[in-house]
């Protein structure tokens, strides 16, 4: 495979969950379109990285914090979710943004 379909697939990732991001009105659905979007940029970070300095171990560093950074996320943001529901019974984005000032 080369580049370009790597990149392509990512693309395609990165379209599909800005798409559910911008779409959904419920919150897990906007986290999912979220890590579909961190996917498409590990695809591309991991293509780049094999194909251009396959030697360096700095993609490999750049892909385990993005990693991480996708499951910080992740539980932070199921945690204000269940918070959020659990206080108001609220798990639309439109309702939760009456709870503002």
């Amino acid at each position: 495979m080369t580049l370009q379909l790597y990149l392509l697939v990512a693309a395609a990732l990165l379209c599909i969950g800005l798409y559910g991001a911008l779409s959904q009105q419920s919150v897990v659905m906007l986290m999912m379109g979220l890590e579909l979007m961190l996917g498409g940029i590990i695809v591309a970070a991991a293509a780049f990285w094999y194909f251009v300095a396959p030697g360096g171990t700095g993609g490999q560093v750049l892909i385990v914090v993005v990693i991480t950074g996708m499951a910080v996320e992740m539980a932070v943001g199921f945690a204000v979710v269940t918070a959020l529901y659990r206080a108001r019974q609220v798990d639309m984005t439109d309702d939760a943004a009456d709870l503002r000032g």
